[in-house]
């Protein structure tokens, strides 16, 4: 069957359960591919109020993950799909080291919360390196081990998200786990075969709303996709378009990267000058819709965007999990394929 005819078919009605789940991305693709969300859960106060803002309905949870006890929201046992988009592991050594990272320790109650809630299935997504680099082995082995231990069969892939229509060359890893009858019938996603916009044919009406003079030569110019939204740390200073490098990419495409913009360039900015984006430029480059609003001050709505998963992304590997959920009746799982306990995963 073709791309285009399964995505075509009317979505699962299928339940989830969504840690780190930031400003909505991945949630929002999930909801189009068919998952209704029991829970979402994020430690970011202006997160959780972007997810309230735009879906009222859906149930908000600002806590750590690490906090998070299942046995107060029995509403998340049994789910269709646990899903995730951890903080990003920044180095093996960050994940590997003794004392373990926060992001090790996310990986950990993820695979936790796997054991505890037993979803029929797992979506974790994280840097690309996570997924191939041998010096992630180590940290693969140990998940790929304590999910096989609760039925689960795992397989990672890298995705860019300008294969799926999104205006951004964005690699991503995704986890994907089913138990032993879904598995062989989960096949990931082919890209969409649809050209993305380049950021001028994007972006360019919004250029030029303002009455800028030098917006189509701008539009004209910035002819390929973009580079990656990053959108940096808490820690650090104001919302910028990233590290030098990125900016010099930004750059080559006519815009300056060193601050984001409050607004659009009106008709006094000066035709060959370098525009800035906007908060919702960003969020048009990651893919989500003119209708999703962000919660917070500039800074705060720029990092909840460049966090975020692009939803069709996320819709293309839900569809693709819903496909695998939905071929045969759901029947009624142990709570362990190996009868052992299920209260947390093993750490030796």
């Amino acid at each position: 069957m073709l791309l285009k005819e399964i995505t075509a078919l009317p979505p699962a009605h299928l339940t989830s359960l969504e840690i780190c789940a930031g400003a909505g991305g991945q949630a929002l693709g999930l909801e189009r591919a068919g998952f209704t969300p029991v829970l979402l859960i994020d430690s970011d106060e202006n997160s959780c109020k972007t997810l309230q803002l735009n879906r009222p309905r859906w149930e908000v949870l600002r806590t750590d993950v690490l906090d998070f006890d299942p046995e107060e929201y029995p509403t998340t046992y049994d789910v269709d799909l646990l899903a995730g988009g951890l903080p990003r592991v920044r180095s093996a050594a960050t994940v590997l080291r003794p004392e373990r990272g926060r992001e090790r320790e996310l990986l950990e109650a993820a695979v936790w919360l796997a054991h505890s809630v037993q979803p029929r299935a797992i979506l974790l997504e994280n840097v690309p390196d996570l997924a191939t680099s041998e010096k992630f082995e180590g940290i693969r082995a140990w998940m790929a081990d304590n999910l096989a231990h609760v039925g689960f069969r795992i397989t990672w892939r890298v995705l860019d998200a300008a294969d799926f229509g999104v205006s951004q060359h964005r690699k991503q890893a995704f986890l994907v786990a089913l138990r032993e009858r879904e598995f062989p019938l989960f096949q990931w996603p082919e890209p969409s075969g649809e050209s993305p916009r380049t950021v001028g044919e994007l972006l360019g009406p919004s250029m030029a709303s303002g009455g800028w003079p030098g917006a189509a030569a701008w539009a004209a110019k910035a002819d390929t996709l973009a580079p990656a939204i990053v959108g940096g740390s808490a820690n650090r200073g104001g919302a910028d378009l990233g590290p030098s490098g990125t900016k010099r990419a930004w750059e080559r495409l006519g815009v300056n990267g060193n601050s984001i913009a409050d607004g659009i360039p009106g008709p006094d900015f000066p035709p060959e000058s370098l525009p800035k984006l906007n908060v919702r430029h960003a969020a048009m480059i990651q893919g989500f819709p003119d209708q999703w609003r962000f919660f917070g001050r500039k800074t705060s709505v720029y990092r909840q965007v460049g966090h975020a998963s692009p939803p069709p992304v996320a819709e293309a590997v839900g569809r693709s999990i819903a496909a695998a959920l939905t071929t045969y009746p759901q029947a009624d799982h142990p709570p362990s394929a190996v009868g052992e306990s299920t209260r947390g995963p093993r750490t030796g």
